[in-house]
Parts: structure tokens; sequence; C-alpha cells
């Protein structure tokens, strides 16, 4: 493997968790907002839902070709959270009999795991994700990048790596009790 394979490889981890971890605020936030209290979002003990680092790698490798056509970005993020959502959501409550979120009060929605709503507000965050947020963090990432020391950096993102599995296992224990 070239030096180039394994700084795309260390640059999307470190957007995965970038990104795991705005989900969470998003989330956080937007119950914050809407419930009036704070309320823990997500799987995990810490601050992350993973859900949003892999939905950000995948529309960050996905989308990149498409560079001017803002409808096509629109649909096909719409279409992949959608999806993704869909089977997370499937995923969980096979595992674990429980669901993190119900759309079944909403109009439009399938099984109460996904709705029309939310979808087109998937396909609005995508597209500001894409245009908007990404260049902007992949600008920061790379100035950290240019000023860290190598080896720093690679100590705290395997320090980060391993927190994130050991918080895994702990939430999968947890849930598999309950």
């Amino acid at each position: 493997m070239d030096k180039t394979q394994i700084n795309k490889k260390k640059k999307a981890i470190v957007y995965f968790f970038t990104y795991a971890f705005l989900g969470w605020a998003l989330e956080t936030i937007f119950c914050l907002v809407t419930l009036g209290t704070f309320l823990k979002r997500g799987f995990l003990y810490g601050p992350i839902c993973p859900m949003y680092g892999y939905a950000a790698i995948s529309m960050i490798y996905f989308l990149r070709k498409i560079k001017s056509n803002t409808i096509s970005k629109f649909f096909l993020c719409m279409i992949l959270f959608t999806i993704f959502e869909y089977i997370v959501a499937v995923v969980l409550e096979a595992l674990f009999g429980l669901r993190w979120w119900d759309y079944s009060y909403e109009r439009f929605n399938f099984q109460g795991r996904i709705s029309l709503p939310y979808s087109i507000a998937w396909g609005i965050i995508g597209v500001v994700f894409v245009e908007m947020i990404h260049p902007r963090v992949k600008k920061i990432v790379e100035k950290i990048e240019n000023k860290i020391n190598l080896k720093v950096f690679n100590v705290l993102l395997y320090f980060i790596i391993c927190i994130y599995f050991l918080d895994t296992v702990l939430s999968v224990i947890k849930y598999i009790r309950m």
C-alpha cells in the first residue's frame, strides 16, 4: 500500500468520527428544540451516532463525481439516506428488539421506520453537507494534518478507534441485557 492510500483511509476515519459527532449534535439539538429537554441520542454511550458517520462517508465517495447537478444530489441523498435509515432500523430492531426512532405518527411513513418528510429532510441535509459542510471540514482536516506530527496523529486516531470499539462492545452488552 502506498502512502497516499493510507492517508485516504485515515482521512476517511477522521471524517467518519467528525460526522458521527456532528450527527449526534444535530440529533441532540433537534430534540432540545422540539422537546425542550436534553435527550441522549443514539445507540452508543459516547457523543457519536455512527449512522451519520457511515452516511457521510457514503455521500463523500458516491457523490464526488456529481459536481454541479444539485437536483440529482438531492434525490441521491434522499434515496441513499432513506434506504440506509430503513436498513439500520431493521437491523437494530432485529438485534435488540428496540426502536431508536419511530415515524408512525408521521404522514407517509413506512412501518414507522422511514417517512417522506424525513426523507426530504435527508435530501436537503445531504445537499448542504456535500456542497457546504464537507468542503469546509475537508479544508480544516487538511490544515490540521499539515500542522500535527504524524506520530501524534496516529496515536490519537488509534486511541479514538479503541474508545469507539470499547463503547460499541459496552453498548451492545447493555442492550442485549435489556
